[in-house]
């Protein structure tokens, strides 16, 4: 029989209550690599991450990844896999003396009875160049592995002799389908998670914790657990939407993003853009970004609108708003939100003109109406050996050679009479715009569109 002593029982007995008292979010953490859900890139079959772990001889590493992504908890896998002593530290409280107190230890292990020591060091970026450099002996010699998880890019925040000793991982914020996964666990499981309670919860409040967690799976159980609380607190066996978002302590916004109102809403937002109404499409954009529309879908309904719906009339539309989209995917949300406004309320002020979109149909309609075209000779391409001899190119005048860069020369097919498909309005930069292209259609010999503007 296993005989324990003191230190065994006392720890057993806090093990014992660190179960019943722990926060949901540290009882429902994955046990085994099986578990997690929402890192296919790290836990695949065959992925590196999942190699060097199940081998059982794992080297250091910083898992670089937002909160609540499973930093954490694939540390404490880690050690388990291995068998090693799991010891951690905190970056914003703990300083050199932590650190080689630990490495003594690991050293002793070691020696002792051959165990490794994985010191998990959360938010490692906060630590300076002098308590980076103290854990450099450990790591090198393999007195111990490291794990340093960190939120911030590890190549600007880590010293580059500790870097290079390391391997990189990246985690991801969780997608919604996995989270879904956890809430279905959490209430399911009895022990660990709240299946003791026979709660349920109701469908607009699952799509609310899910949305509004913006991925953070800790975030997400937390959540979770203070919803369920109220909800019994109520004598109620049905989480509500009203729970959920008491415990985000925030209202939740009711937006389908996947049905009938998500088209109304991004409708709404677009003809209020459209109708130079800065203050009612910048409601619409909140209440999209409050009820966790996805931004790119929105970033790219303002560069479609820049062209479609505002043209030429501002040349700077379209640059305004790829700018935003890139601004989103370079710096992210919440902070993206400025650039979305920013797009926003330019389009909504710009002068507004929809030639662009007129211009497109009637040259669509030409081609797909009108007869077979040729290219013809003095358009072709004459830069190539044996051109002239067929007569491509020839007659071509060069544009540039003359004043004003327009000479008058056809550059419609034969087989099409010239057509007027551009017709720019008199709103914003349009109106100079107009202008230049009659005087064009003077020198070309071209009527129509000076008439068909007066």
């Amino acid at each position: 029989m296993a005989s324990y002593g003191a230190d065994d029982l006392f720890a057993a007995r806090r093990s014992e209550v660190l179960a019943v008292v722990a926060p949901l979010a540290e009882r429902m953490r994955p046990r085994s690599l099986d578990e997690v859900v929402g890192l296919p890139n790290l836990l695949g079959p065959g992925s590196a991450f999942r190699v060097l772990v199940e081998s059982g001889r794992p080297v250091s590493m910083v898992l670089w990844g937002p909160p609540g992504s499973g930093k954490t908890t694939l540390a404490r896998l880690v050690a388990l896999h291995c068998s090693a002593a799991f010891e951690t530290l905190s970056a914003t409280s703990a300083g050199v003396k932590q650190v080689r107190e630990i490495l003594a230890s690991a050293r002793g292990r070691l020696e002792g009875d051959g165990r490794r020591t994985v010191l998990f060091l959360d938010e490692i970026h906060r630590f300076s160049k002098s308590q980076q450099d103290a854990l450099l002996p450990g790591v090198e010699s393999g007195t111990l592995i490291l794990i340093g998880a960190t939120t911030e890019n590890p190549f600007f925040e880590i010293n580059s002799p500790l870097m290079s000793r390391m391997v990189l991982f990246r985690t991801h914020e969780i997608p919604d389908e996995a989270l879904e996964v956890l809430v279905g666990r959490a209430l399911s499981e009895a022990g660990r998670g709240l299946g003791e309670d026979d709660l349920e919860i109701a469908g607009d409040a699952r799509e609310a914790l899910v949305t509004r967690s913006g991925g953070d799976a800790r975030g997400l159980l937390n959540a979770l657990e203070v919803s369920a609380h109220l909800a019994k607190g109520r004598g109620s066996g049905v989480i509500e939407v009203d729970d959920v978002s008491e415990a985000l302590g925030r209202r939740i916004v009711r937006y389908d993003k996947a049905g009938d109102r998500h088209y109304d809403v991004i409708s709404a937002f677009i003809k209020s853009v459209r109708g130079s109404d800065p203050d009612a499409a910048l409601y619409w954009l909140f209440l999209m970004l409050e009820g966790g529309e996805d931004p790119e879908f929105i970033a790219r309904r303002l560069v479609i609108l820049a062209s479609e719906d505002v043209g030429l009339a501002d040349r700077w539309a379209l640059p305004v708003a790829t700018a935003a989209a890139q601004a989103l995917s370079y710096v992210g949300m919440p902070e993206a939100a400025y650039h979305l406004a920013h797009a926003t309320l330019f389009l909504a002020q710009a002068p507004k003109s929809n030639s662009i979109t007129s211009a497109m149909a009637r040259a669509r309609s030409a081609v797909r109406e009108g007869p077979s075209p040729s290219v013809p000779l003095h358009l072709r391409s004459g830069g190539y050996r044996g051109a002239a001899m067929i007569g491509h190119g020839e007659g071509y005048v060069y544009p540039h050679d003359h004043p004003y860069s327009v000479v008058p020369q056809e550059y419609f097919p034969p087989e099409v009479n010239p057509q007027v498909f551009f017709r720019p309005t008199h709103s914003g930069f349009e109106a100079e715009v107009r202008r230049r292209l009659i005087e064009i259609d003077h020198v070309l010999g071209r009527d129509g569109r000076q008439e068909e503007q007066a």
